[in-house]
């Protein structure tokens, strides 16, 4: 969104790599641990299809402020979606 005054706003960019994962990495060990169970096992990465996700910002050059924005996410498990 953009705020008065013209500032760009995203509440959370969120990460990129395999929508199927804890924070890209593969959800055994993760969960495992949350769940209360010890587990020694290392946690490895996700090896699914990776997700960009994000926005995309326009700029007045002569005021520096956003005039527009648009989500981007391209890749994995989401449908995709660009700007127009």
């Amino acid at each position: 969104m953009i705020l008065n005054g013209g500032t760009a706003y995203q509440t959370d960019a969120g990460m990129c790599g395999d929508y199927d994962s804890v924070i890209g990495m593969d959800k055994a060990a993760p969960l495992d641990r949350f769940a209360g169970r010890v587990v020694r096992a290392r946690m490895t990465p996700a090896l699914g299809e990776g997700t960009l996700c994000g926005v995309v910002v326009e700029t007045d050059d002569a005021t520096g402020l956003a005039t527009a924005v648009a989500p981007i996410r391209l890749g994995g498990r989401l449908a995709p979606t660009s700007p127009s």
